[in-house]
């Protein structure tokens, strides 16, 4: 299976300029942990990814203004990515050993042709086992973790 075959295509996203609030509102009203960050709506070139946790943990733990905190901020930039024609296993491998529970798929240009999420690998995927050993690692706790 090719990442493209799994990937939910033509994901929503947003410009570096766009305010954390609108992204917060577009991850609530379509149910989504995560936005892509893209040059523009057209073009789509992939620049980075803002999700839940950045919202979460560079926005409100750090007491900022959502409504003045933009985008570009609080993204990742160069986020790992993969390639439509891509076999499923390295975008899994990748999300394996970045734990990150969501990829960007990209074409030849970098830019956004889909996103693949945990869900889908879980909902779509065909193999168990190995949709059980992605999850283990993504949520495994790093060496970074640091715990109240």
């Amino acid at each position: 299976m090719t990442c493209k075959e799994l990937m939910t295509p033509d994901p929503i996203c947003c410009s570096p300029d766009e305010s954390s609030v609108r992204i917060a509102k577009l991850m609530m009203t379509q149910n989504i942990g995560s936005v892509p960050i893209c040059e523009d709506r057209y073009g789509k070139k992939l620049l980075g990814i803002v999700t839940d946790r950045d919202l979460a943990l560079k926005i409100l733990a750090a007491g900022r203004d959502a409504a003045r905190t933009t985008a570009k901020d609080v993204m990742t930039r160069q986020p790992v990515t993969c390639r439509g024609d891509d076999d499923l296993e390295v975008a899994l491998d990748a999300m394996e050993k970045n734990q990150v529970r969501r990829i960007p798929v990209v074409n030849e240009n970098g830019q956004l042709i889909g996103i693949i999420a945990q869900a889908d690998i879980a909902v779509r995927g065909r193999k168990p086992q190995k949709t059980a050993e992605v999850v283990e690692e993504i949520s495994r706790p790093s060496a970074k973790a640091a715990y109240a």
